[in-house]
């Protein structure tokens, strides 16, 4: 979304919030003065900002009525850092499973990952030149030296070959040669040896966690003393190119700004939505899986709160990350949480189920709506695809109906139903007419008879 969101009032980032998501009026209402008193606190005084806290939302609502969507939605608008977690994953201090610490440090990845994006946008054409570089080495070897890969064994490694100057001269002139072709494209498709880092993954080492789940950076350890493990790769000039240009960026890219950045953006703009959150509400019970479940109630207990995590890239505060919360709440109320959690959630929202009219606005009334992909999707194969008022209705129809009978899942019921009827349509394309019409009767045909036997809906609706 390519908006100023200082320039934004509560009203004007629910119209925003209106191109993406039907209906939930309570919902986007609340998310916006979140997120617009984000922006007036940082006009205040910093002796007035260090009291302002963000207030963190509940909502409940049944399954596919949109809270995750108005969340994200929210920290795209805004550029926030967002990370979506579901509680379940995780456990008390002291059991098998992931920390509810590792909840930021995720939030920090992605906000390094948004800024390392951006930075390298602008030092693209540097990249690039360097990757032509690195490509012309091992189009042409001879005419560059091959230096050590740095730490204490390069000592020993790549002795350097002599080259006398007639040998080198002639190299020069066909890299000359080879950049000329490479320039006008005729070499995308010669296979070269390029070598790159070998990111084997590190294997967990406490309890099932990896080093980074305990805010370790193993190669700001040991990277100093030992040089990186590379591999050489056979690949085409084109893939080069791709694998080359994110290695290359992150050389010219400024570290210690880009953490500082990101640091700073995930404590002061971070949006954390905690998705199943009914799901850790525990009964009265002392014993078996319910003392985790209020375990982890209690875990969260300070980071929603404002507390600092350790990650490797730095301490991070959560004081002023905004926490969503959401959960269907068929099971539990947000009054089974314990006193203190529903304390750290001030602001509480009730989302509606959907209605017939909802879907058939949903399937019309979004930006990238479900139809306006299907079509998009089909024009591309030459078949042009459209969608009567009456048809709409009809799939509208079915999916309030299914959800009806069925378990109701909200508009996610809307993609089973669509895919249904388009199925034939995608799977012939291009050899059929350029011209469908999806009305009424062409729906019933896909899937009326579905609906009708309940026991076969439930399997394939």
């Amino acid at each position: 979304m390519s908006v100023n969101i200082d320039e934004l009032n509560p009203q004007g980032i629910v119209v925003e919030l209106d191109k993406y998501i039907v209906g939930q009026k309570e919902a986007k209402k609340s998310v916006s003065i979140a997120l617009r008193n984000r922006i007036r606190r940082m006009k205040l005084s910093e002796d007035m900002q260090r009291d302002v806290m963000p207030k963190n939302i509940l909502m409940a609502g049944p399954t596919g009525v949109g809270k995750t969507e108005i969340a994200r939605r929210l920290a795209q608008l805004s550029g926030a850092p967002f990370v979506k977690i579901e509680v379940t994953r995780y456990t008390e201090v002291g059991y098998v499973g992931k920390s509810v610490d590792s909840i930021i440090r995720d939030l920090v990845e992605e906000s390094i990952n948004t800024v390392k994006s951006e930075m390298a946008v602008t030092v693209e054409t540097d990249a690039k030149n360097a990757v032509e570089e690195r490509i012309l080495d091992s189009l042409v070897p001879e005419s560059v030296k091959k230096q050590g890969s740095g730490g204490i064994m390069s000592f020993f490694q790549n002795p350097q070959p002599q080259v006398s100057p007639e040998t080198h001269r002639v190299a020069l002139s066909k890299r000359d040669e080879m950049r000329q072709k490479l320039k006008n494209g005729e070499l995308e498709d010669t296979q070269i040896e390029i070598e790159i880092e070998d990111n084997t993954p590190v294997m967990p080492m406490i309890g099932g966690m990896s080093p980074e789940d305990l805010g370790i950076d193993l190669q700001d350890m040991f990277g100093g003393m030992m040089p990186k493990k590379m591999k050489r790769k056979s690949v085409k000039v084109k893939d080069a190119r791709r694998l080359l240009l994110p290695v290359e960026s992150e050389k010219l890219i400024d570290k210690d700004r880009m953490i500082q950045e990101a640091l700073e953006r995930a404590q002061y703009k971070g949006i954390v939505f905690l998705d199943e959150f009914d799901k850790i509400v525990g009964t009265n019970s002392k014993s078996g899986p319910d003392v985790s479940r209020e375990g982890v109630q209690r875990d969260l207990l300070p980071i929603v709160e404002g507390t600092t995590i350790s990650t490797k890239y730095g301490p991070v505060k959560t004081d002023y990350i905004l926490f969503i919360a959401a959960g269907a709440f068929h099971m539990a109320k947000p009054s089974d949480l314990i006193p203190e959690i529903q304390g750290r959630f001030p602001i509480r929202v009730e989302l509606e189920p959907l209605t017939q009219q909802d879907f058939e606005r949903i399937l019309v009334e979004p930006k990238n709506s479900l139809i306006k992909q299907y079509s998009a999707l089909l024009a591309t194969e030459g078949v042009d695809v459209e969608f009567t008022p009456d048809g709409i209705s009809e799939m509208a129809r079915i999916a309030y109906e299914v959800n009806s009978k069925n378990e109701n899942i909200g508009a996610r019921r809307l993609y089973t139903v669509m895919e249904k009827v388009m199925e034939d349509v995608s799977f012939k394309a291009p050899d059929i007419e350029k011209t469908i019409s999806i009305d009424k009767d062409y729906v019933f045909q896909r899937v009326g008879e579905i609906v009708k036997n309940e026991d076969l809906s439930s399997y394939i609706l």
